[in-house]
């Protein structure tokens, strides 16, 4: 990223330009889909200034899949958050908000699992453990508001739905993943009220 003469450089805003660039590049083309050099050429940086903000591509890798769980878990709340204080209602828009993503043009499933069925090192595993995790967390909050018997098996069986529907609408069918996906939940969440 070329900086225009007189200008000094920011670390910090070169890493986070290098991160928005790359972000797409990599859950178009996948983590091991490009190498170092078309990736770099692609998103106007040289090999030197990758390495000097991330190391290697491992770790512009990591950084991209910890900036995407980040990004994503708030988008998930946000919804959650929106939609007031009734589970049921928490639940329609987790799954709303899914299905809107189903839609985009850009959309090619869920980006962590992408990772780590694709990037089988010890890191990118740990990141997308620990974003299933906090989707797992978000999940777990709406079944105790729901007042579940078992919020943390309710939560397991939502996050299998949740991505069981990403998984379908990347490579199925994503006109009605999230809906379908938002009415079993709906009847998980009946059977599973105390």
């Amino acid at each position: 990223m070329p900086v225009p003469k007189g200008s000094t450089i920011d670390p910090e805003r070169t890493r986070a330009a290098i991160l928005a660039a790359a972000t797409p590049v990599l859950y178009e083309r996948g983590l091991d889909g490009i190498g170092v050099a078309e990736l770099c050429a692609g998103i106007g940086v040289s090999k030197e200034t990758l390495y000097r903000h991330f190391g290697t591509k491992d770790g512009l890798v990591e950084a991209v899949l910890e900036a995407r769980s980040d990004r994503v878990m708030r988008w998930l709340s946000d919804a959650v958050a929106a939609a007031g204080s009734d589970p049921r209602e928490q639940l329609s828009a987790v799954f709303g908000a899914l299905q809107r993503w189903y839609e985009e043009p850009a959309f090619r499933g869920c980006a962590m699992l992408n990772a780590a069925a694709q990037h089988h090192v010890d890191a990118v595993r740990a990141i997308t453990a620990r974003h299933l995790d906090r989707y797992l967390e978000l999940l777990t909050g709406i079944a105790s508001r729901a007042k579940a018997a078992d919020p943390h098996l309710l939560a397991r069986q939502l996050l299998m739905l949740a991505e069981g529907a990403t998984t379908v609408a990347a490579h199925y069918d994503r006109s009605d993943a999230g809906e379908h996906a938002r009415r079993a939940a709906f009847a998980l969440l009946s059977a599973a009220a105390r």
